[in-house]
């Protein structure tokens, strides 16, 4: 087994990282992208203060960054680590750079030359007509997937511990002060920044001393199945909200203390001087264990690469983007930052342990670790680096995790309701263009979806994630695909965006294959169902992709 210290896996990754931002992202920024400062984005041009709104770039960062990472960049590599250390460090280093920074960027400077249109919506001039109908279906069944799969997540750390719940919700009356203060009141960004900050971590401390829980049972229904109705009732009325009083404070204020939480967690890792006890390379893997290529490639989606990412950024990041090259900023920085997430996940679920004995009980069959397992050896760390109370440590990186999963479903469902009324108005029903009737059936379609897989509870939803992982990268890789098309069109070198595409979508595309025999030998018909929609829709986009590519060549060539 190679073993190391944890403290060469922070350097490596975070100077490896941070090159990629100050040289890669600029020569994308410069030579590809090709941004213009004197460019009027929607957020100008289009003003209307609830969805458009010029942003300052820290604060839409805070938003793009915290919407896109959610708990995957969490549960992700903590699962993914069963196949050794080495594979998920490599992946998510080297796709941050390669994949998820130019992905993320490209998706956010795409809709801000249409528009704001989202991804889905602006293939439609880019490919076909045709094309854009089957992607928006991808589009909606994939938000289906990433807001169910959150909100069984956060269901399950509510009840697993109940000190994380004054703080996650007393996080949405402090987004909502800081949001009113900036942007009513006029006051700079300062003080609520440092009064918000304050305020968040004193109620983590409240929680860990008040713990709160749902009851047993309430009206026949138990407290996953609570927590899960609690949560989507928020996320319909947070949808609707103008993005100025929630969503961008609330992820504003998210960022801030994530960056605080990975200052912690990399600040104990360099004080406590942790070994790696996982192995670099697992030739022992639990039986049943798929095989590390294709699955690796989905299972680490979020902090690699995700098609989520898209969404968000041309969602709802287009439409508060102030200036065309804060896109750099918000989307190339964002992706750096979800990965610092997950290369800090991967060091405390390899090196939060005591021994490769503790670890292998851990992760005794594949699916096991997730964020159970990042509390575990990241509380670890925090108690070994600063003295902090293990069950304090467990409750603040649970109010961490559960948090961006919040900010992530507060998107997610904004961007089906967006996805509805773009429906409503290419098939002209007015109906659908309602903010209301919109988040009726978004927030209905996604509560069939959890509990329809999870069960009554909805404690069975996580069955979804393989699902969740292929879909997105398959999304990943047919934006790449949207934006390579541009790119040619405009007469610009398309190797970097279409090189990626193409990795990622041949995993994907085997990963898909091989979940659609799982998924039909153990019975999960309907998953069957929304996997080969899913696949022949893909595949259907890519053909007319391609076709629009090679058009587009010959055009530049004649």
């Amino acid at each position: 087994m190679l073993s190391m210290n944890a403290i060469i896996l922070v350097v490596i990754g975070v100077v490896f990282v941070s090159l990629g931002y100050v040289f890669y992202s600029k020569f994308i920024a410069e030579k590809i992208y090709r941004l213009d400062p004197h460019f009027e984005t929607p957020a100008h041009a289009m003003r209307d203060d609830v969805d458009y709104v010029p942003t300052h770039r820290f604060v839409l960062w805070g938003h793009h960054f915290t919407a896109v990472a959610g708990a995957a960049p969490i549960v992700g590599p903590a699962v993914a680590i069963i196949w050794g250390w080495v594979p998920a460090f490599l992946w998510v280093v080297l796709g941050t750079i390669f994949f998820s920074g130019v992905h993320d960027f490209g998706s956010i400077w795409a809709s801000v030359r249409n528009k704001a249109r989202s991804i889905g919506a602006l293939t439609g001039d880019v490919v076909s007509q045709r094309s854009r109908t089957i992607f928006m279906i991808v589009i909606f069944l994939l938000l289906l997937l990433v807001n169910a799969v959150f909100a069984v997540i956060m269901a399950g750390e509510l009840m697993d511990t109940p000190s994380s719940v004054i703080p996650v919700w007393s996080a949405i009356a402090v987004a909502m002060v800081i949001g009113v203060l900036i942007y009513k009141m006029k006051v700079g960004i300062l003080w609520p920044t440092v009064a918000g900050t304050i305020v968040l971590y004193a109620v983590i401390y409240l929680g860990d001393q008040i713990p709160l829980s749902v009851p047993d049972q309430l009206l026949g229904l138990g407290p996953g199945a609570q927590w899960i109705l609690i949560l989507f009732a928020y996320a319909g009325i947070a949808s609707m909200l103008p993005v100025w009083l929630l969503l961008q404070p609330r992820d504003y204020i998210n960022g801030i203390q994530l960056i605080i939480g990975l200052a912690l967690l990399f600040g104990a890792v360099l004080l406590a001087s942790p070994t790696i006890v996982a192995p670099a390379f697992n030739t022992n893997v639990p039986a049943g264990t798929p095989s590390l290529v294709p699955l690796l490639f989905v299972t680490i989606a979020c902090g690699a690469i995700s098609g989520f990412h898209g969404l968000v950024g041309s969602g709802t990041t287009s439409k508060q983007l102030n200036k065309e090259p804060d896109a750099r900023f918000v989307g190339f920085l964002g992706s750096m930052g979800e990965g610092s997430l997950a290369l800090v996940t991967i060091i405390a679920v390899s090196a939060g342990f005591a021994s490769l004995t503790d670890w292998e009980a851990v992760y005794s069959s594949f699916g096991q670790g997730g964020l159970g397992a990042f509390k575990q050896g990241g509380a670890n760390i925090l108690s070994n680096g600063f003295g902090l109370p293990v069950a304090f440590s467990e409750t603040l990186l649970t109010v961490m995790a559960v948090l961006f999963a919040g900010t992530t479903m507060d998107a997610g469902v904004r961007l089906q309701r967006y996805i509805v009324q773009e429906w409503g108005t290419i098939y002209r029903i007015p109906m659908l263009t309602n903010n209301f009737t919109a988040t009726i059936l978004a927030v209905g379609a996604c509560l069939i979806l959890a509990f329809g897989a999870g069960g009554a509870d909805g404690s069975g939803g996580m069955l979804l994630w393989p699902l969740f992982g292929t879909s997105n990268q398959l999304l990943a890789g047919l934006t790449l695909l949207v934006i390579s098309v541009m790119l040619v069109k405009l007469g610009r070198p398309s190797r970097y965006t279409l090189v990626p595409m193409i990795f990622v979508t041949a995993m994907a595309f085997l990963s898909a294959l091989l979940q659609l025999r799982d998924l039909y030998t153990t019975g999960q018909y309907v998953l069957v169902f929304i996997d080969v929609v899913i696949i022949i829709a893909a595949v259907m986009v890519m053909l007319e992709a391609a076709s629009a590519l090679m058009s587009a060549r010959r055009v530049k060539a004649s």
